[in-house]
């Protein structure tokens, strides 16, 4: 007897299609586990013991750990090229992060629970200016973000986490 292509096993593709979805399936959840674990990154006001997961996410590579008096320096480079750096106090909070390189890092990952303020800020900010280096000074926050094509830098703090003895101008 002739059957059109796939109908003789119609029943076994069916089977090999539910497998398919529920792999499918289990692999998103997966992922969906593992993106989840990934927000609990080094972020602005954060703590130190995450700024792993925060290279880990951005597809960086660790660089250097620079010791100050005051507060420790953790730089990695992204995947795309762009140098981050994150300030640490003694007292383990990330109080300041800059970067500079050939793409703005994720500033949602960066800023963590400022950039909800840093993003009213810079839209305020665009309306009244429209070229030239962002400078935000709020209370809380302070961000600096310039650059052209392929040569971005910035860097962002909170004041208030600022270490003792640990000037604003550090954080480059």
């Amino acid at each position: 007897m002739f059957f059109p292509m796939g109908l003789k096993n119609a029943g076994s593709m069916k089977r090999k299609g539910i497998r398919s979805k529920n792999a499918s399936l289990w692999l998103l959840a997966a992922w969906l586990l593992l993106a989840g674990a990934g927000r609990a990154a080094a972020e602005l006001g954060g703590d130190v013991t995450t700024v792993a997961a925060d290279q880990q996410r951005m597809q960086g590579t660790k660089r250097s750990v620079r010791q100050a008096e005051n507060y420790a320096a953790h730089e990695y480079e992204t995947q795309s090229g762009t140098a981050v750096r994150e300030y640490v106090s003694p007292g383990g909070k990330v109080f300041g992060v800059a970067w500079q390189g050939q793409r703005i890092p994720d500033l949602r990952q960066l800023l963590g629970a400022y950039y909800d303020q840093y993003e009213r800020a810079a839209a305020a900010a665009r309306s009244v200016r429209h070229r030239g280096p962002l400078l935000i000074q709020e209370p809380g926050l302070v961000v600096q973000s310039g650059g052209h094509m392929r040569a971005y830098s910035g860097w962002a703090y909170a004041p208030d986490l600022l270490p003792a003895g640990v000037r604003a101008e550090e954080i480059r």
